[in-house]
């Protein structure tokens, strides 16, 4: 029964981790299709950065400033989509770091509860096994009781007997 206990709370423990971890799961996956997202964006801006340097629409085929600014718009748009990236990075990250820190410090109070439960289990048998000496040891005094009580008795009867003969045999002569 203890033991059915025991890992009853186990699967309960375990099944509170994994909910918990599957929750995490969710919110870190939509984390990732953000940056993701943000990645495929700046692939995108890179193939327009690509497509506006190879444009020449000044006069014998040269870049124009208008052409130089149009590229160098799409290279800081570039630069900070790369910034907002690392940013959703670092924080990913951080949650990840987080989510093991909880699951860690998750896994530590199952094993400490279940070390605590174990500790009183056996506390318990050694109290349970102590209490079955103590009502052996019990049950023999009153057995050694019962016996002395019984032989005192008997003594008693003999001796009565005994001088109820002696007392009929020395009134008679």
């Amino acid at each position: 029964m203890k033991t059915f206990v025991l890992a009853l709370l186990a699967c309960l423990n375990s099944y509170a981790l994994f909910a918990q971890i599957n929750t995490d799961s969710v919110v870190y996956e939509l984390q990732r299709k953000k940056i993701n997202g943000m990645l495929d964006e700046r692939s995108r801006k890179f193939g327009e950065y690509d497509e506006s340097l190879s444009k020449h629409t000044g006069i014998f085929g040269l870049q124009t400033k208008k052409d130089i600014r149009r590229s160098n718009e799409i290279l800081m748009d570039i630069t900070e989509t790369d910034n907002q990236i690392f940013k959703q990075i670092k924080v990913l990250l951080d949650y990840r770091m987080f989510e093991q820190k909880q699951v860690e410090t998750k896994k530590n109070e199952v094993e400490t509860t279940n070390l605590n439960y174990m500790r009183t289990i056996n506390r318990l048998r050694e109290q349970n096994a102590k209490l079955m000496q103590e009502a052996d040891e019990r049950e023999k005094s009153i057995g050694k009781e019962r016996n002395k009580y019984i032989i005192a008795i008997a003594v008693l009867i003999i001796t009565s007997i005994l001088l109820a003969f002696t007392r009929k045999r020395t009134v008679k002569p």
